[in-house]
């Protein structure tokens, strides 16, 4: 835990700048009370569901949240001449077209799960839902890695070396009863569990607790793209760009990926992806944050079902 603090002190006293932070918040703030007053994830970019045009739309959506904070950071006399960076552009454009496609592309590989019964087509589809990012994210980003990317010296924090996972268990401690009293709140159970309907152990041969444990791993895989999404590209690859100011951008962006989810969760997300990214940028590794983000993840399915 030491380190961790460590970590977050070094960086707020290197990064932080008061009217910085108070603008990107500002900005953030409007956005999201926008977003829940119009219900514009749901209502409006979702609409477009199964429809090649929605790949557009979480372009816009994340393009306007992570070069907004870019525009607002040198406007703030920070990243001074970064828009005539080549460099920038790559990885950043790379970035949100990668981040673009796994909504719509993970939609589209669940309805590819067949035309099975109902119940087995959705416990076919939640998997592969889940897994899709496996084909969206990890494929694109490991190919750019290898082809475009010879500053970065791992693969954006996939490495086991020198990785602890002590401090972040003591934190997963804290969380459990925010996260066992937030399960107490309606918002949260019309979201959790993600998975609802009883499994479909007679077509599958499988006890139901197989099967339920099939799904939370396929729910898993999709937390670990996340991170090396936003942890690990978003931070350790542009890093190499951008250096410590890479975290601020990633942290608007990751708080609209939350757009359709209950407001509390979207706030915490900003503070969850502003400590994880910290610690990503100095640990040059995403397994921290896997940790924290898939334990707080599986609580939460822990909690919603204690309840249900």
């Amino acid at each position: 835990m030491k380190k961790i603090i460590g970590y977050l002190l070094t960086h707020v006293r290197a990064d932080f700048d008061r009217t910085l932070y108070l603008r990107v918040l500002l900005f953030l703030t409007v956005c999201t009370a926008i977003n829940y007053y119009l219900d514009f994830e749901d209502s409006i970019v979702d609409s477009y569901v199964g429809q090649p045009v929605r790949y557009l739309w979480y372009f816009l959506v994340y393009g306007f949240a992570y070069f907004g904070t870019i525009a607002i950071m040198n406007f703030s006399g920070r990243l001074s001449g970064i828009f005539r960076n080549r460099l920038f552009w790559i990885y950043s454009l790379t970035g949100i077209v990668v981040l673009s496609i796994e909504p719509e592309f993970s939609y589209s590989m669940g309805i590819w799960a067949g035309n099975q019964n109902a119940e087995l087509y959705y416990w076919n589809y939640k998997i592969m839902h889940e897994t899709a990012p496996l084909f969206c994210t990890l494929v694109p980003l490991y190919i750019f890695y290898r082809l475009c990317d010879k500053k970065t010296e791992n693969f954006y924090g996939l490495t086991v070396r020198n990785v602890d996972f002590r401090p972040y268990a003591l934190m997963l401690l804290i969380m459990v009863p925010p996260i066992f009293w937030a399960s107490t709140q309606p918002d949260f159970l019309d979201t959790y569990p993600t998975y609802r309907q009883s499994l479909p152990t007679a077509q599958l041969g499988q006890p139901s607790w197989v099967l339920a444990l099939a799904y939370e791993a396929a729910y898993g895989v999709a937390f670990v793209m996340t991170e090396l999404m936003f942890r690990g590209f978003l931070v350790i690859g542009m890093a190499a760009v951008l250096g410590s100011e890479a975290v601020l951008p990633m942290v608007v962006t990751y708080a609209f990926l939350h757009f359709g989810k209950p407001l509390g969760e979207t706030v915490g997300s900003v503070f969850g992806g502003y400590i994880l990214g910290v610690l990503a940028l100095y640990s040059r590794n995403i397994w921290g944050g896997v940790a924290i983000h898939l334990g707080v993840a599986w609580l939460m399915e822990l909690a919603a079902w204690t309840q249900k």
